[in-house]
């Protein structure tokens, strides 16, 4: 029938969101493994996790044409438009993020992973958890308010923490440092750690658009 194609497509549309968090989440753990300083990577296998960070990436662009194809051709959603486009962007921009700092790493040859890179990664994750197990409650939102609202609270805490620790990561960037490849060395660091507290903000703007759900539709 004609009209198939504009009756409402919760499952399609609550399911590229858990296909976009699961994306999401699959990244940050190789994200977590680039930069474990307990286990550096070999040339080799930094350049094939950045090479899977890429094709994540590639596969959260996807996803997200998928939903804004959907858009086009659906009538009722079942969220509010605007929602649906929030989300959808705030995912994409969390694993892009994740996507730029593992880049970043390989090509500034930073070598071994500093403890605190591996501190932010640790982070990363967890909220990277969390958007994975919120993300399949908002199709029943009014049945989970306060796991939901747990969630952005947890994820809320987590980007504090990425605050606290670039302000300790900045503040003894160059510590003994005397030399100028120590001093470029510092620069590409505080870079690295800058982009690494970034995607913890990415992972924070997912969580208000999730917040404004739970305002609207519990």
């Amino acid at each position: 029938m004609v009209l198939s194609r504009f009756l409402p497509k919760d499952e399609e549309f609550f399911g590229f969101f858990i296909d976009a968090a699961a994306n999401a989440a699959e990244a940050a753990s190789i994200l977590a493994r680039l930069l474990d300083a307990s286990s550096p990577r070999s040339p080799d296998d930094l350049a094939r996790d950045v090479a899977h960070l890429r094709a994540l990436e590639h596969r959260g662009d996807e996803i997200s044409h998928d939903v804004f194809r959907a858009l086009h051709s659906t009538f009722v959603t079942p969220l509010d438009r605007d929602d649906i486009q929030h989300l959808t962007t705030a995912l994409d921009d969390f694993i892009d993020r994740i996507d730029e700092a593992g880049t970043r790493f390989q090509l500034y040859r930073l070598g071994d992973p500093t403890d605190l890179a591996g501190r932010f990664s640790r982070i990363i994750v967890e909220q990277a958890a969390a958007i994975q197990a919120v993300v399949p409650l908002l199709e029943q939102v009014k049945k989970h308010p306060r796991e939901i609202r747990d969630a952005v609270l947890t994820i809320h805490r987590l980007e504090n923490e990425g605050d606290d620790l670039l302000n300790r990561a900045l503040a003894g960037l160059y510590d003994g440092v005397t030399e100028v490849p120590q001093v470029i060395a510092g620069l590409r660091w505080g870079e690295l750690y800058q982009l690494l507290e970034d995607v913890t903000d990415s992972g924070e703007d997912v969580a208000d658009v999730i917040e404004g759900i739970l305002i609207t539709y519990a």
